[in-house]
C-alpha cells in the first residue's frame, strides 16, 4: 500500500475545493492521470487553479444524471473520489430539499453510473462526522449509532448507507470516509477557522483590531485537509473496501484555536476577541471527536501535521496574502 501508481486514472468531483485540490496534488505526485468534474470548464478551478494544465476537466452537473453517466462511461477511471457537496451546515436548514438533492441524490446517480459503466472503479465517498449528532459516546467510532441533527447530516448519513448497500448488493468497491473537521489555508473565509486566522493576520498587520466570534467553548476535532485526503487515497489502496473515520482523535475548543493563532503572532487572543451571542449554535450534547483507530491499524494512516502546526500554517498563509496585496 502506498506505492507508485503510474498509468492509473482518477476522477475527482469537487476538484476546485479545498479537499479536491489537495487530493489532486497527491495523485499527481503518485503518477495518476487526474480528471475533475466541474460545472463549467471555462470557469476558474478555484483552489486547484495552480494545477491547470496538469489535470483534465469535464464540464458536468452532478444533478444531471445523463451527463454524469456519460462522463463515467467515457473515463472508466481506476479510482473515483466523490468530494463535491455543499459543506456549510447552517445553510442546509434554509434549503433542505436542495441540500439532499446535491448530496444524497447526486451520490446515488454517480454510483449508479459506476455500476452500469465502470464496475471495476474503486470509489471513495466523503461523509461527515455530523452523521453522529447526539451520539451516545465520544470519541465516536465507525460502529457508533448515528442521530443526525440537520438536513446536511441526514444527507451525509444517506451517502454512507447507500455506499454500504451497493458495496454489499452489487459487489462494488466503495469506501466511505467519515471526515471530521479538516482545515487549511484553502478553507473558505465563512468557516470559523479561516475567520480567526485571517483576523489574527490583519490585527498583526495593523489592519484590524478584533475578531467577532460566537461560542468559544465549542469543541471540534481538527486535522489538516492534506492529511485527510491522504487517508482517502489510502482507503482505495486497501485490499477490501470499508468505512473509515479520519480525525485527529483530540477535541479542541474554538478558544484554543484562537489562542494558538494569536500566540503564533505574539499576540494575546483575549485582547482581540469580541463575542456575538447571535453566532452561537445550540450546545452539542456530545463532543464531536473521532477515533481513527481503524484507519491507523488497517491503512497505516495518521495525521502528520499537528494542531499547532496546522494553525501556524494557516496564519502564515494569511500573512503572506496580506503582504502580497500591499
Amino acid at each position: 500500500m502506498g506505492g507508485a501508481a503510474k498509468g492509473r486514472s482518477a476522477l475527482i468531483t469537487g476538484l476546485s475545493g479545498q479537499d479536491g485540490s489537495f487530493l489532486a496534488e497527491l495523485l499527481l505526485q503518485h503518477g495518476y492521470a487526474v480528471t475533475g468534474l466541474i460545472r463549467d470548464e471555462r470557469a476558474d478551478l478555484g483552489c486547484a487553479e495552480h494545477l491547470r494544465g496538469e489535470v483534465a476537466t469535464i464540464g458536468c452537473e452532478l444533478a444531471d444524471r445523463e451527463s454524469l453517466a456519460r462522463a463515467v462511461a467515457e473515463l472508466r477511471p481506476d479510482e473515483l473520489y466523490h468530494l463535491a457537496a455543499p459543506s456549510f451546515v447552517p445553510r442546509s436548514w434554509q434549503q433542505p430539499a436542495q441540500t439532499f438533492t446535491e448530496i444524497a441524490v447526486a451520490t446515488a446517480a454517480l454510483l449508479e453510473a459506476v455500476r452500469e459503466s465502470s464496475p471495476h472503479t474503486r470509489t471513495f465517498l466523503a461523509s461527515s462526522a455530523a452523521i453522529f449528532g447526539a451520539a451516545p459516546e465520544s470519541p465516536q467510532r465507525e460502529q457508533t449509532p448515528c442521530f443526525p441533527a440537520s438536513p446536511y447530516a441526514a444527507a451525509k448519513l444517506a451517502v454512507r448507507q447507500l455506499g454500504a448497500q451497493l458495496r454489499c448488493h452489487d459487489g462494488l468497491y466503495i469506501s466511505c470516509g467519515i471526515l471530521y473537521n479538516h482545515e487549511s489555508e484553502r478553507r473558505p473565509e465563512s468557516f470559523v477557522t479561516r475567520k480567526i486566522t485571517k483576523a489574527a493576520a490583519a490585527i498583526k498587520a495593523g489592519l484590524a483590531d478584533q475578531v467577532t466570534l460566537g461560542d468559544l467553548d465549542a469543541v471540534r476535532d481538527w486535522s489538516f485537509a492534506g492529511d485527510v485526503m491522504r487517508g482517502a487515497w489510502l482507503a482505495l489502496q486497501a485490499d477490501r473496501p470499508d468505512d473509515y473515520i479520519f480525525a485527529s482523535g483530540s477535541g479542541r475548543t474554538v478558544r484554543e484555536f484562537a489562542e494558538a493563532a494569536f500566540a503564533h503572532l505574539g499576540l494575546a487572543a483575549e485582547e482581540h476577541i469580541a463575542i456575538d451571542e447571535s453566532l452561537r449554535r445550540a450546545p452539542e450534547p456530545v463532543a464531536p471527536v473521532g477515533d481513527p483507530a481503524r484507519a491507523r491499524e488497517r491503512l497505516g494512516w495518521r495525521p502528520e501535521l499537528s494542531f499547532e502546526g496546522l494553525v501556524a500554517r494557516m496564519v502564515d498563509a494569511d500573512l503572506r496574502s496580506l503582504a502580497s496585496r500591499s
